[in-house]
């Protein structure tokens, strides 16, 4: 079975960051498998054109575009509860709206990347959606997700460790590692629920909006391949599914994903070892 064929009728998701990239790229997926699902989006308009995408077509889930700055604790609240008026419940977050580091490069305030040259405030701004926001979207989902139970998932989307530790990558790194570890945390206080908490991420540069100039030009001079927004699609949708209800805490590369395998030998030769390492002592 490949994942391509999994459903997931009557299941209700939000996507933050839907309205283009990887973001539109997941929740067509979950669309198309029958979901039905909040595209999440500070774009309104491009919002709107892409659930026009799949709105009505044969197999696919009820799509809703909905507004939303996650860096406002009142836009997630809305969203959130949106999502439980109009289908009853909630059972999947995929946590994938963020600023890269095409934000700061593009400041004229940022003379370098150099974390003493870039713009302070862009900065802030970027911990602040990736990291923050974020929180702010699980944490209002996280009392819908309990009551789903075994159906319940966040999925958080992060980036390469290369990429985490990159000279000239901070904060995007920086922001980065501190999810990894929201997952980590967060699949731990989850613990007996039934939710699972686990990370995505597409295994190498992407050719969406998030990348930057600079890092365009660095795939092309290396001569590695730009990845569509496509690749990470199956890793998000067997985790949404019944077929992953009891993996948690883990990581999960895009590319890595082998369509020739079953689907439990397809993830686990995509697994990745955290970036974090688990402490033994509590410290």
């Amino acid at each position: 079975m490949l994942t391509s064929d999994l459903r997931l009728e009557g299941r209700v998701a939000i996507v933050t960051g839907a309205a283009r990239g990887i973001g539109k790229a997941i929740a067509h997926a979950l669309t198309r498998a029958g979901a039905h699902v909040l595209y999440a989006d500070m774009d309104g308009g491009a919002t709107g054109a892409a659930t026009r995408e799949v709105a009505g077509q044969p197999g696919c889930g009820r799509v809703l575009g909905v507004p939303c700055d996650i860096t406002n604790p009142a836009d997630c609240e809305r969203t959130v509860n949106e999502a439980v008026r109009l289908f009853g419940s909630l059972d999947i977050v995929v946590n994938n709206a963020g600023k890269g580091p095409v934000h700061l490069e593009r400041s004229p305030r940022t003379k370098s990347l150099k974390f003493y040259e870039a713009d302070p405030m862009v900065w802030r701004e970027i911990l602040m959606t990736n990291v923050v926001g974020t929180f702010f979207m699980s944490h209002f989902a996280a009392p819908h997700l309990i009551k789903a139970g075994n159906k319940g998932r966040i999925i958080n989307v992060t980036t390469s460790l290369n990429t985490m530790q990159r000279r000239n990558n901070s904060p995007y790194g920086v922001s980065k590692v501190a999810i990894e570890a929201e997952t980590l945390i967060w699949s731990k206080d989850l613990e007996g629920t039934g939710v699972t908490v686990n990370t995505v991420l597409p295994g190498g540069a992407t050719n969406t909006d998030f990348l930057s100039d600079m890092g365009r030009q660095a795939a092309q001079k290396t001569g590695r391949v730009v990845l569509e927004p496509e690749i990470i699609v199956p890793p998000v949708l067997w985790l949404a599914s019944d077929e992953a209800a009891h993996v948690t805490g883990q990581r999960f590369v895009g590319k890595d994903w082998d369509h020739a395998l079953p689907m439990a030998e397809a993830a686990h030769k995509a697994r990745e070892p955290q970036v974090i390492r688990e402490a033994d002592d509590g410290r």
